[in-house]
């Protein structure tokens, strides 16, 4: 099993009602990827992490396998989800490992 962790900092530019606005899309696109990806277990977005992180927004998933990983990175569902995730975020941070 694969667990892939995103840590994202929505860009600051955006007002409070873009970035909520922002991270209820990201979490309802991604979230719907779950039965459509294939080797994708589950996946879970946090949009409102306790005061003491420094990310704005989080996903958690894990996957069958890196292979599982490697196909869910090129995926359309996935690559349209990204596609909008990158146009609201200005820092990534990503957390890939086998357990």
């Amino acid at each position: 099993m694969v667990k892939h962790i995103l840590v994202w900092k929505l860009k600051p530019e955006l007002s409070d009602s873009e970035k909520a606005a922002a991270k209820a899309k990201a979490k309802a696109e991604l979230e719907a990827l779950v039965g459509v990806v294939p080797g994708l277990i589950c996946l879970n977005v946090i949009t409102d992490p306790i005061p003491s992180s420094t990310g704005d927004m989080l996903l958690y998933s894990e996957l069958e396998s890196k292979e599982a990983l490697a196909g869910y990175q090129v995926h359309p569902a996935h690559v349209a989800a990204a596609s909008f995730v990158s146009s609201v975020v200005c820092d990534r941070s990503c957390a890939d490992f086998e357990c």
